[in-house]
């Protein structure tokens, strides 16, 4: 009895450790995905929502990472400018912007050559922590700090929950039940536990066909990815010489580039981000500009994560190999994702000494260049504001990670462009949740050894075929690619999404992390709500288009773009019905433009296409018609719109018919109130007023989106697609491979809107 008594009075103290939590939604990862993740589920109304983090700091790449100037450019009509902003990712800059507006008088105040936008990362946290704030307050979330995966919970093929240790250590437990979870962490590392289906490294040619994809794999293995960078925000001094110690690693060979380029230019970017006369290491992503801002001394500040400091992850120097291999043998050939937190802390720790490395170098080598002046890196100090030992950040900047194995994985393919100005890509999946764009953009991912040792100094190089600069048009990202392709109760989340790796290079931007953490906390509220699997939610139409409804029109903030025209903006009265009306393909763009162009006048042509497309969009829809003969004398057989206005006039109470139709001609409101009469279409009161004025297309989306709402849409049965071994449009390629699927050819159009081949011809 008494040994039994000491037994019980031992293990109290491991017991009293253990915590078990219940919860709808368990998000783990604390950056920037998952933040957005959990404010979204909040709104949404989930009720008990658990976020767990491996660190104090929330915001990853704002914060974290210490990447204060968001990369979001694009290019438009030969010049580069950022990509449009919607969704939560909006709304924080819109925070950043009244948070330097009250600090700095001004809201962009950085003049940064990469961006326009700015923020020092400790204000960047303080930022999400007033975003989660409420949602904590008010109950529906809790935040738990400091803790990291060690094992996924899996009954029956289904994620229920992850086991969490200390991050620093210690024998305390923390297990968390959950009937959805999201995985937003760095690395994937819940997915991975879960023994999901995951990749991370090149995908080999034979998986997707990319271009891009090598044949085979060689020394640098599956461990080549995009590196990672180690940031370092600095502050002035005040002329006071602030050089760090020299590196026990540092060697000047490694950092030749930097030789033979101005440090600092004066530029106050003017010219419009990525102006060639503003690039150096010192405005790259300049935070602060007091010079040309007229700040008072101390403020000026900058962050370096210039290409010189990026970190291959393949042919590791021998140092950081024998420290992995004392570890386990084998760990030093294993690709990151698949290391531990121990095993990743020696890699990390020589990304910091080649970080500092660079900086020694900027701030004797560099300035002893180019002299003394004020702006010289020798009078610029590490920043505290992360209250790291070393003062750095608490994490890495990570381009690239754990690519969860998807019902769709997008590929280099369906978003590549031909040109260097983006158009629209050439796969727009039914399913998309947001909009993006943004080069395929490999940093140096190989490293080359100057002196022969692996010890020695070393630089790093592109390949021919992982580099910048590379074109894509503007796609948008499947719902699809969040579910994974077996495990249920899962969703990925941050950069755990399918992708192959060439795409991943494109998606993992600020605001596309934002967009994913949004869409995928949707896809947990709707399956929550309804007693569903996400994938039961992705195989359903009709549930898959109330969730971009959902997503359009914002859950106390901004909606999401959809579909990625460039003047487009949440706060126009049109942007429901445009985004609703792109995704079903009912709305076509024009091919060679971005713009939606709003108060363009609708040609009776172009009211007549897409009047047509929303009657075969109904539930209840007629064959398309076959005239052998032209109805009218001004739309010959060859015209590309004959199809759609003789199906049009068929359909409707449009008899006789006139000799002319003026496809040319300016539509007015009364055309189309007189148009969706003989249709049998609703109309709107409002729109018989000012019958004669010129028609836009602003207008006649909003009254077309409102008439298909009244209507019965057409949607497959739920379960009817995206089945294993299932090709629902018969086009050959399996529905789990395919991103059109209800587009035999393939061209972005529903089969169901687009007349048949017979018909076209007449």
């Amino acid at each position: 009895m008494k040994k039994n008594i000491l037994f019980i009075f031992l293990l109290l103290p491991s017991l009293l450790a253990a915590e078990d939590v219940n919860t709808d939604l368990l998000i783990v990862g604390g950056n920037e995905s998952a933040c957005a993740a959990a404010v979204q589920a909040a709104r949404l109304g989930v009720k008990k929502i658990v976020l767990v983090n491996d660190i104090e700091w929330l915001g990853g790449q704002f914060s974290a990472e210490g990447v204060g100037c968001p990369d979001e450019w694009t290019v438009v009509n030969n010049t580069k400018t950022y990509f449009p902003r919607s969704g939560l990712f909006l709304e924080v800059l819109r925070r950043i912007r009244a948070h330097n507006s009250a600090t700095y008088g001004m809201p962009c105040p950085g003049n940064a050559f990469c961006g326009t936008e700015t923020i020092e990362p400790a204000a960047a946290a303080k930022i999400f922590e007033e975003l989660l704030q409420p949602y904590v307050i008010s109950g529906a979330l809790r935040i738990e700090r400091g803790w990291q995966p060690v094992k996924g919970l899996v009954e029956a093929g289904r994620v229920i929950g992850a086991e969490f240790e200390p991050t620093k250590g210690g024998t305390k437990r923390l297990t968390i039940k959950a009937r959805i979870t999201m995985d937003a962490s760095d690395w994937g590392d819940l997915i991975r536990l879960s023994g999901a289906k995951h990749g991370a490294g090149p995908d080999l040619k034979s998986r997707f066909a990319e271009a891009s994809a090598p044949e085979e794999f060689d020394d640098a293995g599956q461990n080549e990815m995009n590196p990672i960078s180690w940031c370092m925000v600095l502050r002035e001094t005040g002329g006071k010489d602030a050089t760090i110690p020299q590196p026990a690693t540092y060697h000047p060979l490694s950092f030749v580039g930097l030789d033979k380029l101005a440090p600092w230019v004066d530029s106050d970017m003017s010219g419009g981000i990525y102006s060639p006369s503003g690039n150096s290491p010192y405005t790259h992503r300049r935070l602060v500009d007091r010079w040309h801002n007229g700040f008072a001394p101390g403020t000026e500040a900058t962050f370096l994560n210039y290409p010189t400091q990026d970190y291959p992850l393949c042919q590791l120097p021998q140092r950081v190999v024998d420290a992995l291999e004392n570890t386990e043998a084998g760990a030093s050939k294993k690709n990151i994702v698949e290391l531990t937190p121990v095993q990743r802390s020696i890699v990390f720790e020589d990304v910091k000494q080649h970080a500092l490395n660079m900086l020694y170098h900027l701030q004797t080598a560099v300035h002893a260049r180019v002299g003394d002046f004020p702006q010289s890196f020798r009078y610029m100090k590490l920043t505290d504001e992360f209250g790291t030992e070393d003062r750095l950040p608490p994490k890495p900047y990570i381009r690239e990670g754990l690519r969860l194995e998807a019902l769709y994985m997008l590929r280099e393919q369906d978003i590549r462009a031909a040109t260097r100005d983006p158009l629209w890509a050439k796969v727009m999946p039914t399913d998309g949740i947001f909009g993006f764009q943004f080069n395929i953009d490999f940093h140096p991912t190989r490293r080359s050894f100057v002196a022969g040792s692996r010890n020695g100094p070393w630089r790093n190089i592109h390949t021919p075929t992982r580099g910048w600069h590379t074109d894509t048009d503007r796609s948008t990202y499947p719902l699809r690619g969040l579910v994974p392709i077996e495990m249920n109760g899962l969703i990925g989340a941050g950069k755990n999404i399918g992708v192959s790796s060439v795409v991943q290079s494109a998606i993992r931007l600020h605001g596309q992390m934002m967009h994913v953490g949004q869409a995928g906390a949707t896809l947990a509220w709707l399956s929550l709500r309804d007693g569903i699997e996400p994938r039961d939610v992705a195989s359903n139409l009709a549930k898959v288009r109330e969730l971009q409804l959902r997503l359009v029109r914002g859950s106390g903030g901004p909606g999401i773009l959809l579909w990625p025209w460039h003047d487009l903006t949440p706060d126009d009265l049109h942007f429901e019905a445009v985004n609703m009306l792109a995704v079903r393909g009912i709305w076509q763009p024009d091919a060679d433009s971005l713009f939606f162009k709003p108060e363009q006048i609708m040609s009776r042509r172009e009211l007549a296409r897409v009047l047509a497309r929303v009657c075969r969009a109904l539930s209840v829809a007629k064959d398309w018609p076959r005239h052998e003969m032209p109805l009218y004398s001004d739309v010959p057989a060859d015209a590309p719109d004959r199809a759609f206005i003789e199906a049009m006039v068929t359909w409707g109470e449009f008899q006789p018919t006139a000799p002319h139709f003026t496809p040319d001609g300016k539509a007015t409101r009364a055309t189309l109130a007189d148009w969706l009469k003989r249709l049998g279409l609703p109309v709107a009161n409002t729109l018989q007023n000012y019958g004669t004025r010129p028609l836009t297309r602003a207008e006649t989306a909003q009254h077309i989106w409102r008439a298909l709402q009244l209507e019965r849409e057409w949607l497959p049965a739920p379960g009817a697609w995206l089945q294993p071994g299932n090709d629902d449009d018969g086009d050959g390629r399996m529905d789990y491979d395919d991103p059109l699927p209800f587009d035999r050819d393939n061209n972005n159009i529903p089969d169901r809107l687009e007349p048949p081949a017979s018909v076209k011809r007449g």
